[in-house]
């Protein structure tokens, strides 16, 4: 429990990872103040972090605590996201009974069911980038090559995106994830929503077979959802549903290459590859800072959480809960790591986890089954990953063969 008294400075947050599979050092002493501390932002102000896991799943479910961006005390933990938290979103920034309308709209095709259909064309997209990998010879950049390409590709074909667009969007992708600038942000998001302006004027006209296609045609066409509405859906669907799957991708062959007996496990027993995707998608923990501002007081752990405070739930520091996983440090793809908050818990849980772990099933089983002298090409310690203040995964990550 958290001593409110002490007079500690609280730690800045975010920080960068200085392993790109471990949460930053800087937030050691959080582990041992579970399960919530107080950090404070890029602009001074403070907010609450939540580093215990039962703590997290039960505010997570709390109405208590709003996604509303809007609102004065809702935490700003970069100056990029200053850019654009006011820009209308579709799914992350609204509460019940507003975001269960919208998720509904959408849920059908984000189902199970809906992504064991869609392994059979996963798979085929898979086995076309590691042919085109074989093909070329060693090395390879794994991100340029595959981690990037194969999530793209997927929500492409299911959002009914044209897949020749792919460098515009990828790259304004990356402009509004991690800048450099501020104002990059902005400049991306309205590049975005040009691109699906546009896009939706070509569905209307020629209507193809995707889901938004479905939504122009039904929803958007009978007044249920409005333009502006479906442009803000497309682009967080497209941007969400390649960027962490392309993330966990790259950041999991990493890790999996940096633990040699873990990897021989799994070439071993296949079996355990679903397994082995929840613990890596724990330990990993590429989306760490999920934000929430609380609307009433909240009483938890012996203290008061404030209406008007600021809340962020560090989903690596939550995910490593010795409580939960005994040596939470340690892969191991015999725990039972379902209950991770990798995907988040509650109303905003993850849309698209179960195409992403389709997705990282067949692409992490079939890339460890097709090399199986994979290995990295440069000394893992010079190999770049991204800052803590986005998405965390490899910049790139040159292997061979």
């Amino acid at each position: 429990m958290p001593d409110m008294t002490d007079t500690t400075p609280p730690v800045a947050f975010p920080q960068d990872r200085t392993c790109p599979y471990r949460p930053p050092a800087a937030y050691d002493p959080l582990r041992a103040t579970r399960p919530l501390a107080r950090v404070t932002l890029f602009d001074g102000r403070e907010a609450w972090l939540v580093t215990g896991h039962a703590v997290a799943r039960d505010l997570l479910a709390d109405p208590r605590l709003s996604s509303d961006r809007d609102h004065p005390g809702f935490p700003t933990p970069t100056a990029r996201f200053a850019q654009v938290r006011n820009r209308r979103t579709a799914l992350l920034g609204v509460d019940d009974p507003e975001h269960r309308d919208q998720r509904r709209l959408v849920a059908a095709d984000f189902t199970y069911k809906r992504a064991v259909a869609l392994r059979p064309r996963i798979q085929q997209i898979v086995d076309e980038h590691l042919d085109a990998m074989i093909a070329q010879g060693p090395p390879a950049d794994l991100v340029g090559a595959y981690a990037l390409p194969v999530p793209s590709r997927v929500i492409c074909a299911l959002l009914g995106v044209p897949y020749t667009d792919h460098d515009f969007f990828e790259a304004q992708s990356r402009r509004l994830l991690r800048g450099p600038a501020a104002a990059d942000v902005s400049d991306a998001r309205d590049r975005l929503e040009r691109y699906f302006g546009e896009l939706i004027d070509r569905k209307e006209k020629e209507p193809g077979t995707g889901l938004l296609d479905d939504l122009v045609q039904r929803q958007l066409r009978d007044g249920t959802i409005d333009r502006p509405y479906l442009i803000a859906l497309a682009t967080i669907l497209l941007v969400a549903g390649h960027e962490t799957t392309a993330n966990m991708i790259s950041l999991g062959t990493f890790t999996l290459l940096r633990h040699p007996d873990r990897l021989a496990e799994l070439r071993a027993d296949p079996a355990l590859m679903p397994a082995a995707v929840e613990e890596l998608m724990r330990v990993l923990s590429i989306a760490d800072g999920m934000l929430r501002v609380a609307v009433e007081d909240i009483e938890v752990a012996g203290a008061t959480i404030r209406a008007g405070d600021g809340v962020i739930f560090s989903t690596s520091v939550i995910n490593r809960d010795e409580t939960v996983y005994p040596e939470p440090d340690t892969l191991d793809w015999h725990r039972p790591a379902r209950h991770h908050v990798g995907f988040g818990f509650g109303i905003h849980q993850c849309l698209g986890q179960n195409l992403a772990r389709a997705e990282l099933e067949i692409a992490l089983r079939t890339l460890i089954d097709r090399f199986p002298t994979l290995r990295l090409a440069a000394p893992a310690e010079e190999i770049p990953f991204k800052p803590g203040d986005t998405i965390q995964g490899m910049l790139e990550l040159p292997v061979t063969w």
